[in-house]
């Protein structure tokens, strides 16, 4: 099967779920469930490509294993959120600018069937990878682990503190909130280095490394934190100000408050 066939075979499943994804949004008035159906996509289509890959049968079967899992966990994260909690404030702001024009809506559900065969390149080239490397499959695993124990710890500090009513409309600093504005975005980005490792020594292993180049893109300046952080501010004003000026914006680092307390105030000559 050609690399095109493959991405022919993922888009025409993407454009189905989110088609049906953007019926259930018209009957729910909630978009966020587009969120869900992006996970949902990856993760199948990783099993999918795994399936018809021709490579080392190690390789396909680690490409499987991962994709699926991070797929469930993240998937099952943000379902609870879209079924308990009211539409996403970041998609509230976009139905009220599209004055709730379903056709807008429609054509950015099939925008996110467009990206699934995007991100879905790097199973295409671990699935046809004809080398098994026992290293480089414990590699691709090791930073897997790391990445998706780190984003769920991160997303279960974020629930437990929105669950929390006297915190309500103040910033969570808990936990990689103290040393991150968004370290679920971080250990998601690292995720996808995991298909890069599981890569090594594919022809197509070139493309692997369009899963975590692309992701930055998209979480640092499109659809991520600039999305995130203007609804932060909307909410939360000063106080995520505040947070904006101490704390490192994706990569975990120590705040600016935890620093100053560490060096000495210069007094006048």
């Amino acid at each position: 099967m050609t690399v095109w066939s493959s991405i022919l075979i993922v888009w025409h499943c993407a454009v189905v779920m989110m088609t049906a994804g953007w019926l259930w949004q018209r009957r729910h008035s909630n978009i966020g469930i587009v969120d869900v159906l992006w996970a949902v996509g990856l993760g199948a289509s990783a099993m999918l490509l795994a399936a018809l890959g021709d490579g080392a049968a190690a390789s396909r079967v680690a490409l499987a294993l991962c994709g699926a899992l991070w797929g469930s966990r993240l998937a099952l994260h943000l379902w609870h959120r879209v079924r308990g909690e009211p539409e996403d404030g970041r998609y509230r702001q976009l139905r009220g600018r599209w004055q709730g024009q379903q056709g807008k809506i429609f054509g950015f559900f099939q925008f996110q069937a467009l990206l699934i065969p995007l991100f879905s390149l790097p199973s295409i080239a671990v699935a046809r990878n004809p080398h098994s490397s026992a290293a480089w499959i414990g590699v691709g695993v090791a930073i897997w682990l790391c990445s998706v124990i780190g984003e769920a710890i991160a997303d279960h500090q974020l629930s437990r503190f929105r669950a929390s009513p006297e915190k309500k409309g103040k910033t969570c600093r808990e936990g990689f909130w103290r040393y991150s504005r968004h370290p679920n975005y971080f250990f998601e980005w690292i995720h996808w280095f995991t298909y890069a490792a599981l890569a090594v020594g594919s022809p197509l292993a070139w493309l692997a490394w369009i899963g975590p180049l692309v992701m930055f893109v998209f979480l640092r300046w499109i659809s991520g934190i600039p999305y995130t952080e203007a609804q932060a501010l909307r909410t939360r004003g000063d106080d995520y100000r505040e947070y904006q000026r101490s704390t490192p914006m994706l990569f975990p680092w120590i705040p600016k408050s935890t620093i100053s307390r560490y060096i000495p105030m210069r007094t006048g000559s």
